[in-house]
């Protein structure tokens, strides 16, 4: 797919950092000084297997004369005609700006789809900016670090969204029709990913043998089935950092991580004989933290002869060590024969069907009212703390806000007790969910102050 994104905002906010982190190349000079960037610079960005070119612009300043601004804004102007999207960037950390919410308006007139990107929001510096970025009314805003690179993934769906009105260039393996279904699998060495490719695709497609290690970069396998198109990523065996040494398998397992990171569904693969090994933990929660829908499958299962013991142990573990992915799909199948493995597509698309479901805001607000009446908040200090309403803001995977007005103090044991309820009530088992909270306005704080 070929189209042209315009980077926009008001100085500082972080566009030449995005810049080269998207082109790969230090091709715009970054400092702390605003105004640095002065003409528009276009460069071939990437994200995942998304080519575009990108456009780097001046800072916006709300000047119309013939100063040096006023013409560095003409060029920011010329560079949204010419774009097909635009991406407009605040700074998370400094909130909201009456110069963000002006340049926001004049970017809805433009008539071009606009993703709004809350830059620098590593670590919890930039949560209370992130949410104000939602009252701009330009959909949901993309939670970013342009410095560390972190929110790629969810960039790489907010632009795929905004881009399904181009006309793709077709490849000869892609589908023109409907999405396609990213699916990564993931495991340690040798536990018969590959192996399970070739199974699934019905063709001696990826390498396999013996030996442990034979895959070295993700590979990309496209698949059709049912009318539908799937891509399945093959990776390299994670074994544990301490055992890393070599610079070839670190590169490796950090494509593999790549793959997680663009993946909608993860396939952890164990080697049903040894399933118990505790890198397999970190990769399940892993794959937790990066918010994908998890499937776990027992590979080798036809030579496993205590059965029953082995997947009570899994389910134990699972459910100690992953409360995040609690009812996540155990699998038992074998690769190599073919044993189980028309149950593994099926379960694949119920867990991307959890980890794309939206709920009507009236039904968890009718949900929360009875919650709070069974089990009402904590009253550290004597005080109650209330809590007022919830709204879903994404999926993928199920995000919510949940107005509070002391959240600080809510303890992590209730929202824990909401997050539980929330995955029986709605059927959102194998899949994260993220809650986050939100202070609630005081209706008479500006009251107060005049």
């Amino acid at each position: 797919m070929s189209f042209t994104v315009a980077v926009i905002g008001r100085p500082n906010v972080g566009k030449s950092t995005l810049f080269n982190r998207l082109t790969g190349k230090k091709l715009a000079l970054v400092d702390n000084t605003p105004g640095v960037t002065r003409d528009r610079r276009e460069g071939a960005a990437r994200i995942s297997d998304l080519h575009f070119t990108l456009i780097d612009t001046a800072g916006l300043e709300d000047v119309t004369d013939d100063s040096m601004e006023s013409r560095m804004r003409q060029q920011t102007e010329q560079a949204v005609t010419d774009c097909d999207v635009v991406m407009f960037m605040i700074d998370a950390r400094a909130g909201l700006t009456p110069l963000d919410k002006h340049f926001s308006e004049w970017a809805r007139q433009s008539d071009k789809p606009v993703i709004v990107v809350a830059n620098k929001c590593e670590g919890k510096g930039g949560d209370a900016g992130y949410l104000e970025a939602f009252s701009l009314g330009l959909g949901d805003p993309v939670q970013f670090s342009a410095e560390h690179g972190q929110g790629l993934a969810q960039l790489y769906d907010a632009l795929v969204e905004q881009t399904e009105f181009l006309i793709p260039e077709i490849e000869e393996d892609e589908d023109p029709e409907g999405d396609v279904l990213n699916i990564a699998i993931i495991g340690r060495p040798n536990a018969g990913k590959s192996t399970l490719i070739n199974s699934l695709i019905g063709a001696e497609r990826l390498l396999t043998g013996p030996e442990a290690g034979i895959t070295r970069d993700s590979i990309a396998v496209t698949w059709q089935e049912d009318g539908q198109t799937l891509r399945l990523y093959d990776t390299a065996g994670m074994r544990r950092r301490s055992k890393i040494h070599n610079k070839l398998e670190k590169l490796s397992v950090s494509d593999g991580l790549r793959a997680v990171q663009f993946a909608h569904v993860v396939v952890l693969l164990l080697d049903a004989q040894s399933p118990l090994d505790r890198q397999d933990k970190i990769l399940a929660q892993l794959v937790a933290r990066e918010g994908r829908g998890l499937i776990v499958a027992l590979n080798k299962w036809d030579l496993v002869e205590n059965q029953d013991e082995v997947r009570k142990k899994v389910e134990k573990m699972l459910d100690l060590d992953m409360p995040e992915s609690r009812g996540v799909s155990i699998l038992t199948i074998s690769a190599l024969t073919g044993r189980g493995l028309n149950k593994l597509l099926p379960a694949i698309r119920d867990t991307y069907e959890i980890w794309n479901k939206r709920i009507p805001t009236a039904q968890l607000n009718r949900w929360l009212e009875g919650m709070l009446s069974a089990h009402p908040p904590p009253a550290p200090g004597g005080r109650r703390i209330k809590i007022r309403y919830i709204t879903q803001i994404k999926a993928r995977p199920p995000t919510f806000i949940m107005s509070c007005s002391r959240p600080d103090d809510l303890p992590a044991s209730y929202q824990r007790y909401l997050v539980n309820n929330l995955r029986e009530s709605f059927d959102l088992w194998g899949t994260p969910i993220r809650l986050r909270m939100m202070k609630a306005k005081n209706p008479y704080a500006d009251k107060s102050s005049r």
